[in-house]
C-alpha cells in the first residue's frame, strides 16, 4: 500500500484487489449486533472538510469508529480557514498535534497532494475539485461485484456530467484496472476537454447518444451496469444545455428507458454515487428499482473505508486479526 490514497492510480490491480478483499471482512463487522474492533485503537483520524458532505463524511467517521479509532471532524466553516488561514497553515497544525491520518474534500483540485507533502499525517483524498475521488470508486467497484461477480468484461457505461465530474476520473482508473470494458456518455458540452486523446490512452469508449449505448450498440455490446452521475450545477457558470427537460430526454434514465433496459437484461444493475436529482439525470422509478444499488453503495462505503483505514494505519503490522472483536465491548450493547 502507498503511504497515502490520493488517487487511483496509486494502486495497481493488486492493491485494489486487496482493499476490496478486506472490504468484504469489514461488510461482515458491518452486519454485527456489536460493530466494534480494536484494529485502531489509539490512533487518531481528522476528517477534514472544506465542502459540503454527507455520505462520505459520515462514512468515514463511522468506519473510523467502528475500528475504535479517536475520530475528528472539522469543516472549512468551523476551522481558522474560515478566518483566513492558509491551507498549509491549518493541515499543518493539525499535523503538529500528532493526528495519523487526515481525510481531506476540498474545492481546489490537487489540494490533497499539496498537503500530503506538508504533513507526515497519512493523507486520503474524500474528493478534491473535479480531480478525483478514490474511495467513491473502490465502493462502486466492490458493491457492482457483489452483484454481478467480477467484472472482468463486464460492460460499464457511466452517463452524465462528466465534465465536472471527480468520480469519473477514479472509476476510469479502477474499473479498467479490474477488467471491465467502459463507455461515456454524455452531451457535447459536458465532456471534458481533450476526451478522445484521454480514450485512446486509456482505452474506453466515447459516445453522445445514450439510447444506442442503452441498446447494446456500443462497440463492447449490451451494457451490464449503467452508472449515473449528478448534474452538478453547483460547479457550472454557464449554460451546459438548454433546459432540465431536454437534459432528462436526452440523458436521463427515466421510467421508460428502465422499462427498456430491465426487459432486455433482467441482471443489468444501475449505481449512482449520490446525491441524485431525481426527475433529472434519474427519475425516481429507477433510483427506486430492483436494479438500483444506490443503498448498497452507501452501505459499501463503510466497508470500504474500514479497509483504506486498515492498510493506510494498521495493515500487516496490525497485532489484531481483522474483524476480531474488542474484548470490553463483545456481547455487550454498543
Amino acid at each position: 500500500m502507498p503511504r497515502h490514497l490520493l488517487s487511483m492510480a496509486d494502486l495497481d490491480a493488486t492493491g485494489i484487489r486487496t482493499i476490496l478483499d478486506t472490504a468484504t471482512q469489514m461488510h461482515d463487522v458491518q452486519k454485527r449486533a456489536v460493530k466494534k474492533i480494536p484494529t485502531l485503537r489509539g490512533r487518531t483520524i481528522i476528517n477534514l472538510f472544506f465542502e459540503d458532505s454527507t455520505r462520505t463524511r459520515s462514512s468515514f467517521e463511522i468506519a473510523g469508529k467502528w475500528m475504535s479509532a479517536d475520530t475528528i471532524n472539522i469543516t472549512g466553516k468551523g476551522s481558522s480557514a474560515s478566518k483566513g488561514e492558509s491551507l498549509r497553515d491549518t493541515v499543518r497544525t493539525i499535523d503538529a498535534m500528532g493526528v495519523d491520518a487526515m481525510v481531506i474534500r476540498h474545492g481546489a483540485s490537487g489540494a490533497c497532494h499539496q498537503v500530503a507533502g506538508w504533513v507526515d499525517a497519512h493523507v486520503i483524498n474524500a474528493g478534491d475539485g473535479t480531480h478525483e475521488h478514490p474511495t467513491q470508486a473502490l465502493l462502486d467497484a466492490y458493491t457492482m461485484e457483489q452483484r454481478l461477480g467480477s467484472l472482468e468484461g463486464k460492460h460499464v457505461a457511466i452517463v452524465g456530467d462528466l465534465t465536472h465530474s471527480r468520480v469519473v476520473r477514479s472509476n476510469l482508473i479502477s474499473l479498467r484496472r479490474l477488467g471491465a470494458h467502459v463507455t461515456v456518455v454524455a452531451p457535447p458540452t459536458l465532456m471534458p476537454s481533450g476526451i478522445s486523446t484521454w480514450s485512446e490512452r486509456d482505452g474506453f469508449d466515447v459516445s453522445h447518444d445514450l439510447d444506442v449505448v442503452l441498446q447494446g450498440g456500443a462497440s463492447a455490446g449490451p451494457i451490464d451496469a449503467l452508472m449515473m452521475l449528478r448534474v452538478q450545477k453547483e460547479r457550472m457558470s454557464g449554460g451546459y444545455f438548454p433546459t432540465a427537460r431536454e437534459y432528462t430526454v436526452g440523458y436521463g434514465l427515466t421510467r421508460d428507458r428502465l422499462a427498456r433496459l430491465t426487459d432486455a437484461n433482467p441482471d443489468l444493475v444501475i449505481c449512482h454515487p449520490g446525491p441524485m436529482n431525481r426527475g433529472l439525470e434519474i427519475s425516481a422509478d429507477a433510483a427506486d428499482a430492483a436494479q438500483s444499488l444506490v443503498l448498497d453503495q452507501v452501505s459499501a462505503g463503510v466497508a470500504v473505508r474500514m479497509s483504506v483505514l486498515y492498510h493506510l494505519l494498521a495493515g500487516e503490522d496490525s497485532p489484531t486479526e481483522v474483524g476480531a472483536p474488542t474484548s470490553n465491548t463483545e456481547g455487550s450493547a454498543a
